[in-house]
């Protein structure tokens, strides 16, 4: 497999060429009731290089928020769709020994990851599950349900988010932080920066889910029945670092799924992931990541 190395990339973040990449081209995993669920991000190991750039470069504000709505130690949290489990290590240390957190994801080459890690941290407060919140019911056992950029892929948000709801105790805490893709920016313009956003938004949109969701989180939680429910809206924008390379990383992890849905050909993407990182690396140009909504309030006793 030819890895193609970009100068602006740390040795952690060398993502294989889309060309000759052997991973999927989406998550896919089958239910007990024969549903397939789609991601149109990649998977497994590369995509969770991915998502290490981007817990990096949402740390600041991620963490702004559990100090802003009061995560505390002894706390019982549920870590939706967590990925490798980047917030699940920073909400174990928020909430302690005395405190527990579990992180649900369908990607199991992304837990196993995850569980690695655990034993490294000595995270004794933290377990992985493999599990869908498509379909998955539970106990009211947390007080804290947590979901950054999940619902964004759903066919059925508003169905996850009660399904959040159920497993939450009295007066819990539920966190949302999603994207709204209609709100990037770049300084100068660039076509290759625009014609990026265009193939994420509409392949999305073909798979069932909506890339501009964020404005929707407040009112969903309102609808659900949440009480003091409060928003917030971050994003992150630079003229170097990793702010800007997550747009050709995340161009590059959807490569597969772009080619699957027709909208573009193999060599008109390599030439835009090209031009995306060109523009990253110009000192001189400015790059924003989509615009995140935070929305939070409180399950009634």
């Amino acid at each position: 497999m030819r890895v193609t190395r970009h100068p602006f990339r740390s040795d952690d973040t060398r993502i294989a060429s889309s060309e000759h990449s052997r991973a999927p081209a989406v998550v896919k995993r089958k239910s007990q009731d024969g549903k397939t669920h789609n991601y149109i991000i990649r998977g497994g190991i590369e995509g969770r290089e991915r998502l290490r750039v981007l817990a990096r470069v949402m740390r600041p504000t991620t963490l702004n928020l559990f100090d802003r709505v009061g995560i505390k130690p002894g706390m019982a949290c549920l870590d939706v769709g967590c990925g490798g489990g980047d917030v699940t290590f920073e909400l174990a240390d928020l909430v302690g020994p005395k405190g527990r957190v579990v992180g649900w994801d369908i990607d199991e080459a992304k837990l196993e990851l995850a569980r690695r890690e655990a034993k490294e941290r000595n995270h004794d407060n933290v377990v992985f599950r493999l599990l869908d919140i498509s379909e998955s019911d539970g106990e009211p056992e947390f007080d804290v349900v947590y979901a950054r950029f999940l619902l964004t892929h759903l066919v059925d948000p508003v169905g996850a988010v009660a399904r959040m709801l159920r497993l939450m105790q009295p007066n819990g805490l539920v966190i949302l932080e999603d994207i709204d893709f209609s709100g990037y920016f770049c300084h100068p313009y660039s076509a290759a920066f625009w014609r990026y956003i265009e193939l994420y938004t509409q392949t999305a949109q073909r798979r069932g889910g909506d890339p501009n969701i964020g404005p929707r989180l407040p009112g969903m939680l309102l609808d659900a029945g949440v009480e003091r429910v409060q928003m917030n809206v971050v994003q992150a924008a630079a003229f170097d670092g990793e702010v800007k390379l997550i747009n050709p990383l995340t161009m590059e992890n959807i490569v597969d799924s772009v080619l699957a849905e027709g909208l573009a050909s193999r060599a008109e993407l390599d030439t835009l992931i090209d031009e995306l990182y060109e523009f990253s690396r110009n000192p001189r140009t400015i790059a924003s990541i989509p615009r995140i909504v935070q929305a939070w309030g409180h399950l009634g006793n």
